[in-house]
């Protein structure tokens, strides 16, 4: 039941969300929901009933940053800054293959397959096709994958592992869209991807929030590696 808590105030509480837990789940199902109403309950002692609200999640086998609002005014108002596009957020994943050009924008539509948790590539003339777009550079290209920043512009359902997977460079370990390199050999449900950081404006003081999540072990990726990228405009404004 451990949380590895990014930031927490009275109006919000950001996590590191491990791979392999859903954000939200029905009763009785373990989720992030479930253990961080757990941990406020305890932690300040609320006999009734803990408020959280939703306004994002992450795939079950993604890691990353995940913000809960812990009022209804808050919640509106962070909701309504992913609803207007104006949260950066930037993602880190390990890619099969190496991505040509290394930096760009991937442009599509997609849509939702009616009762089924997966979506497609469809021309935009397509019932229920909505645009996806995508920023992404490639951060490092080794012999046994590539690593990539992506940085949606939209949030379409599985929107990044579509981008990537119909281009030829499948997430690691995402079976789903075309994977045939796993990621985590001991734990199948995970895949190579991670929401690095999210920018948004706080709910109530007008100051930009900047949260980031750190990898895990699992990821090859190397403290050096990461302290040679430049910066980037969406990370430092």
């Amino acid at each position: 039941m451990s949380l590895e808590v990014l930031f927490e105030d009275f109006h919000f509480i950001a996590l590191n969300k491990p791979a392999g837990l859903p954000t939200q789940a029905p009763v009785g199902i373990d989720s992030l929901e479930a253990r961080v109403k757990a941990y406020i309950k305890e932690k300040y002692q609320k006999p009734a009933g803990v408020y959280l609200g939703i306004p994002h999640r992450l795939d079950k086998p993604v890691s990353g940053v995940v913000v809960f609002a812990r009022n209804s005014k808050a919640a509106a108002k962070i909701a309504a800054q992913f609803e207007h596009r104006t949260v950066r957020k930037t993602y880190w994943a390990l890619v099969e293959g190496t991505p040509h050009p290394i930096s760009g924008i991937w442009q599509d539509f997609l849509r939702k397959i009616p009762d089924v948790a997966r979506a497609e590539l469809v021309s935009a003339e397509f019932s229920g096709a909505k645009e996806a777009v995508t920023e992404y550079r490639v951060l490092r290209t080794t012999p046994d994958f590539s690593w990539m920043e992506l940085l949606p512009q939209t949030g379409r359902m599985h929107q990044l592992r579509i981008q990537a997977a119909s281009r030829g460079f499948p997430i690691l370990g995402d079976t789903q869209y075309g994977s045939a390199k796993p990621f985590d050999a001991g734990n199948s449900w995970r895949i190579a991807l991670h929401a690095r950081s999210l920018v948004f404006d706080h709910p109530f003081r007008k100051v930009p929030v900047r949260l980031e999540a750190e990898i895990d072990s699992q990821w090859p990726i190397s403290q050096e590696w990461i302290k040679e990228l430049s910066p980037v405009s969406h990370q430092t404004d």
